[in-house]
């Protein structure tokens, strides 16, 4: 693994970004042109849902979705509804068009967001960031030579609980951290497990990319990542369903466990944080709480445990459209570098029991 460290300018970079900006505050600005290639991805229907809501920041022009079953089945739905179906070549000659949010399946993740980058796009792109290393980075390459940005959809960079952590530990308010753990389960039925099971990274590179991520964000890039994938029901399906990872550093050892048998599995999603003067409990997620343990007090905590009042969540992916508004509209720089993502895929398909190519 790279071990060069980029958690010092996250951090410091997301602070910024606890305080999003209001909505009132840009609607002076022209609105921005967005569109949406696919609607298969987990995520799809809360990405335009989302954009379509700031309708005082974005023009949502239209969505492209080649399989006719699938439109049939979405375009009723109300992130959907009386939105125009295109194709491709329609959506990237789109005059002014900005931003495409890139929510195909996995699997064609790469090849659609390749498309709208060299089209001159900025681009949204779901996760994980396809099924190899290679192709993502050729990706990047793209990105960087066309000076476009590539916004990944990890759904807790903009989670006031994990911007709480990021700006503790930049901040020494824990002491030294020597302990990260993470949790990110649900349970699942057959047919999402027979979904999931096409591709060999299971449930880690499914649902623990999330907190790979944020990881990344409150650490760096780990020294070393291994893997511990098992497959509960192997006379049923080759899904890895059950996996345990493990995040090297200098002083430090993280892991993160995801698995899609966990009755009420979005209750026990969690995120701990433990260093030689203090421990957070983010637990749940979703709407974040977050228990702060300190030994004295400091930084204007109490010493001892106590909850923290956070900052309203909103809707999930608010903080990404908030932020790419404010990015486009040159208001901010945008926060994470195309190193961090390229060393996020890297522990996303380690911790996976995937190769890297």
């Amino acid at each position: 693994m790279n071990t060069r460290r980029h958690f010092l300018s996250f951090t410091t970079a997301l602070s910024a970004c606890a305080a999003l900006p209001e909505v009132t505050a840009l609607a002076q600005a022209p609105k921005i042109k967005v569109g949406q290639i696919g609607t298969k991805h987990a995520h799809a229907g809360g990405k335009i849902g989302t954009a379509r809501k700031f309708n005082n920041l974005y023009d949502f022009v239209g969505v492209v979705e080649p399989d006719d079953d699938q439109w049939a089945r979405v375009k009723d739905s109300a992130p959907y509804k009386d939105v125009p179906r295109m194709t491709r070549e329609q959506l990237l000659n789109v005059k002014d068009l900005q931003l495409v949010c890139v929510e195909t399946e996995v699997k064609n993740l790469i090849e659609a967001a390749q498309a709208s980058i060299s089209a001159g796009m900025h681009i949204h792109l779901d996760k994980p960031a396809g099924v190899n290393y290679s192709s993502f980075e050729k990706l990047v390459h793209s990105a960087k030579a066309g000076k476009v940005i590539i916004q990944m959809g990890y759904m807790f960079r903009y989670n006031p609980g994990f911007q709480f952590i990021f700006q503790a530990i930049r901040n020494g308010l824990l002491g030294d951290v020597f302990e990260v753990d993470g949790v990110i389960s649900k349970k699942i039925g057959d047919a999402t497990r027979q979904q999931l099971a096409e591709y060999p990274g299971g449930t880690m590179f499914e649902l623990g990319c999330h907190l790979i991520d944020s990881l990344h964000v409150a650490m760096g890039t780990p020294d070393r990542v291994t893997a511990f994938p098992r497959t509960t029901y192997p006379d049923k399906d080759a899904l890895v369903d059950n996996m345990l990872a493990v995040f090297d550093y200098p002083k430090a050892t993280a892991t993160i466990r995801s698995a899609m048998l966990e009755v009420d599995g979005f209750r026990r999603r969690q995120f701990v944080v433990v260093g030689h003067e203090g421990t957070i409990i983010l637990r749940p997620l979703e709407k974040p709480q977050l228990e702060l343990t300190l030994e004295s007090a400091r930084a204007g905590q109490a010493k001892g445990s106590h909850i923290v009042k956070l900052p309203e969540l909103g809707g999930r992916y608010d903080g990404d459209f908030l932020e790419m508004a404010a990015v486009l509209h040159g208001e901010r720089e945008f926060p994470f570098s195309y190193q961090h993502d390229l060393d996020v895929q890297k522990s996303v398909l380690l911790s996976s029991g995937m190769k890297l190519d």
